[in-house]
Parts: C-alpha cells; sequence; structure tokens
C-alpha cells in the first residue's frame, strides 16, 4: 500500500451509527468479519438489551472470544470503543421495546405459491432500503454531492449489476447537463481515467469492495488527482483505499434464489438516486431548464 493510500483505511469513517443503523452494519458487514467476531455481533443484533447490560468481559465470555475480539468487533461496526456499542444498545432496545416489529425470516423456497414469493421480495425489498438508509453517512454523501456537482467530468465504474446501476446513474447526470460517461470494458475504464485531474469525479460501484475492474480504474483516477467515491457493500474492502468518500450499501441475506447481485442493485440503485437528486439541488438552475427540454425532446415518442 502506498503512501498516497488514505490512512484512515480500516478506521471508522464519520460519526458512530445510530441505534437504528446497528442492525443493518452487522447485516452488511458480517460476512467479511471473522468467525469469532460474527458470534459478537449476531449477539449484539440479536440481543441489544441483554448485551447493552454486559461489561466487555460479560460479552467476550458470553460469545466465547475475547476482550480484543469484543472491541475489534465495536470499531469495526463503526464505534471508537465498546461503551459507544453499549449505548447504541441501550437505545436500540428501546426502539424494539416501544413497539418495533421483529425482523422476519422470508427465505425463498422451491416450491413457494407465486404470491408468497411476492411478499417475500418485497418485504426483503424494503429492509434493504431501511437498512441502506439508516446506515448512510449523510456527510460522506454531501461531500459527494458537491463533488459531483461542481464536476468537469464524471467517469462511473461497475460491472455486472453494478455495470447496470452506473449507466442508470450516467444516464440521470447527462439529462441535467452534466459531462457522465458509464465504464463497463475495464481497459477503457483505465484509459479514460488516465485522463481524469483535480476537479473531476470518479465513482466506483462494487458491492464486494473487492472488484479488480472496478478497483483498477479508481485507484487510477484517485492517482491522478480526482475527487474518488465508492458505492460498496464493504467500506471495509479494497476500493475504500482509493476512495476520499465511501457510501455504504447494505443487502438482504442471500439464499439460493435470492443472489447478492439483486439486493445489492436495489441499495445502489437508492444511493444514486439519493446523490442524483442532491446534485440536481445544487445544479438547479441548469439542471431544471436541461430536464426539462429532454423531456420536450422526446415529448412525440410517447404520444398516441
Amino acid at each position: 500500500m502506498t503512501q498516497d493510500v488514505k490512512e484512515s483505511f480500516g478506521s471508522p469513517r464519520g460519526p458512530a451509527p445510530a441505534p437504528a443503523a446497528l442492525a443493518a452494519k452487522v447485516r452488511t458487514l458480517a460476512p467479511s468479519m471473522t468467525r469469532s467476531m460474527q458470534r459478537v455481533a449476531e449477539a449484539v443484533a440479536n440481543d441489544p438489551a441483554g448485551c447493552s447490560a454486559l461489561t466487555v468481559t460479560g460479552l467476550a465470555e458470553l460469545t466465547g472470544t475475547s476482550e480484543a475480539t469484543v472491541v475489534r468487533t465495536a470499531r469495526l461496526l463503526g464505534y471508537p470503543g465498546y461503551r459507544d456499542l453499549r449505548l447504541a444498545l441501550a437505545g436500540l432496545a428501546a426502539q424494539q421495546q416501544s413497539g418495533r416489529a421483529p425482523a422476519i425470516t422470508t427465505d425463498i423456497a422451491v416450491d413457494d405459491p407465486i404470491a408468497d414469493v411476492v411478499a417475500k421480495l418485497a418485504y426483503d425489498e424494503q429492509q434493504t432500503l431501511a437498512d441502506t438508509a439508516a446506515g448512510l453517512d449523510t456527510v460522506q454523501l454531501g461531500a459527494a454531492v458537491s463533488a459531483a456537482a461542481a464536476a468537469r467530468r464524471i467517469d462511473v465504474y461497475g460491472v455486472g449489476a453494478s455495470g447496470l446501476v452506473a449507466q442508470d446513474l450516467t444516464q440521470k447526470l447527462l439529462r441535467i447537463g452534466l459531462i457522465a460517461h458509464a465504464h463497463s470494458d475495464p481497459h477503457l475504464a483505465v484509459t479514460n481515467a488516465v485522463q481524469l485531474r483535480a476537479g473531476d469525479v470518479a465513482i466506483a460501484i462494487t458491492h464486494s469492495g473487492s472488484t479488480g475492474d472496478v478497483i483498477e480504474p479508481l485507484r487510477v483516477a484517485f492517482e491522478h488527482g480526482a475527487t474518488t467515491v465508492a458505492i460498496t457493500g464493504r467500506p471495509d474492502g479494497a476500493v475504500a483505499q482509493y476512495a476520499d468518500h465511501v457510501l455504504t450499501t447494505s443487502t438482504a441475506r442471500e439464499s439460493e434464489l435470492r443472489p447478492a447481485a439483486m439486493s445489492s442493485r436495489t441499495s445502489q440503485l437508492l444511493v444514486v438516486d439519493c446523490l442524483f437528486v442532491g446534485v440536481a439541488q445544487k445544479t438547479y438552475e441548469t439542471a431544471a431548464p436541461a430536464l426539462a427540454a429532454s423531456y420536450e425532446a422526446l415529448a412525440h415518442r410517447h404520444r398516441r
């Protein structure tokens, strides 16, 4: 890792998450944790009231781990220390006791009636959106919005399902008069990233945080002075090394008939919509006429 790489990689970004965001954080980060850290995370998510009453030693004994593991888990979840995590657990417990419905399992079975499939997918989508909204760092989002609104050029990188989200974002930005390009070809992405400089913005979309074809052009853009943004479900992933701003997405639990690409796409679309609306607000004087012109240009295609 070079000296130019962000020194804060792996450390909490921004303020500690609010109690409502804790469960979302656990769902998002658990797959990347060690098994011992997963036990701590699952314990605090499943029984916030009980765990909030435990000392760091007590929670370590409950989960069969060590005090150091408990502290590392708290920090990975975004809290400076275990004391801050306990306060969040107490707040989460209070919210649950006030009548919030508990989470339910929505695995889709091969023989489920189609009506049940619709209901389960709808619930999962709603939960994914709620988790993403709860865990989204609005300070990071605001900084990304400001950079994009003032950018000379915006490049967006994504492959597979994330590539579709990248195209969605660039289409929106183009309609409000900004110069934006979506790159799904990794070679083209890198050769374009070489042309970026200070005042430009590069956005990488990768659920895993480790997609090489997305990380490489972001690294090149970062090294050439562009402002870089990562939209990822793994804020501790490799992509964060080269991101000035990290926007974290959440996903539903993966199952055989619901691959991660489905829920990650849902949360990514929410984040890019928030980014787009923020940019449109900041550039309203030019964005509104540009959007109106694009509607007018296509109006005849919708007439019957």
